[in-house]
């Protein structure tokens, strides 16, 4: 399965142009779980984890590169053309996929913004990112993954008995693997893109759909205003009554916005 850097899963007829999903940072592909049947059904489809997630486990031997790592995985798929979906640190990786190689990006959704389409350190990022921080320097990884999931599942304006607890559960296995994966590494050097992303959105050709939850955090909120002023022509949906990961509070809704986006685009 692993011919490439990282470990994928591919599915679904030949003849169109693949879909390729990119996950959220406290995620890995698993989170895509609920739309794989019903996408696969009728379109070719290739989800990968990151590495550093799910089951890429192996370290880099330089600067960690998701955009290098991606377009290793899909060449040796022979994809040189496809719809380019993300979520969150995902929609991040696929802006900069559809920047490295324009002719690669069909079309782009960003489900929500995130990565390195995060500009604004609001005070709700920085009271997530001190408290994960300060869990992970106890070495309580329990604490870091419950920080992570209160900001980004449950989300600012909500309390964790409004969100299902087989999503939070579901989470929590995802994101403590991540941190089971990277915690031996130590310190990696991740690539910074360089401009960054959000200075060079003019310079994004495909078509792009961003997505945002009326309950996700105001750095993100600023992101997909951002994108959605930044990239030409770029579309905007608001669900209102999810967080940060829209595909899993709203599955089937999700897909259908997804099959819907790709046969438009």
């Amino acid at each position: 399965m692993d011919h490439a850097p990282l470990a994928f899963d591919r599915a679904g007829p030949s003849g169109d142009l693949p879909v390729v999903l990119v996950h959220a940072g406290i995620a890995d592909r698993r989170m895509w779980d609920p739309q794989w049947a019903g996408l696969t059904a009728s379109r070719d489809a290739v989800r990968v984890d990151l590495r550093g997630f799910g089951e890429s486990t192996t370290r880099p031997d330089g600067a960690m590169s998701h955009v290098d790592d991606v377009l290793a995985t899909l060449d040796s798929l022979g994809i040189a053309r496809c719809h380019l979906v993300g979520a969150s640190l995902g929609s991040g990786v696929v802006a900069e996929l559809s920047l490295a190689r324009p002719e690669l990006a069909a079309s782009l959704l960003l489900a929500p913004p995130g990565g390195s389409l995060l500009v604004e350190l609001t005070p709700d990022l920085r009271d997530f990112i001190d408290a994960e921080n300060e869990a992970l320097e106890r070495e309580d990884l329990h604490a870091a993954v419950e920080a992570n999931v209160s900001a980004w599942v449950v989300g600012p304006s909500r309390q964790a008995s409004d969100v299902p607890a087989e999503l939070l559960d579901r989470v929590r296995v995802m994101q403590r693997r991540a941190f089971e994966i990277q915690e031996p590494w130590g310190d990696v050097a991740e690539a910074e893109p360089d401009p960054p992303v959000h200075d060079r959105l003019s310079s994004i050709t495909a078509p792009a759909l961003v997505l945002l939850g009326g309950h996700d955090l105001e750095t993100t909120n600023d992101a997909a205003h951002r994108v959605g002023n930044g990239i030409p022509g770029a579309e905007r949906v608001d669900w209102p009554d999810v967080a940060h990961l829209p595909s899993l509070e709203r599955p089937d809704e999700f897909l259908a916005l997804l099959l819907d986006w790709v046969d438009r685009a």
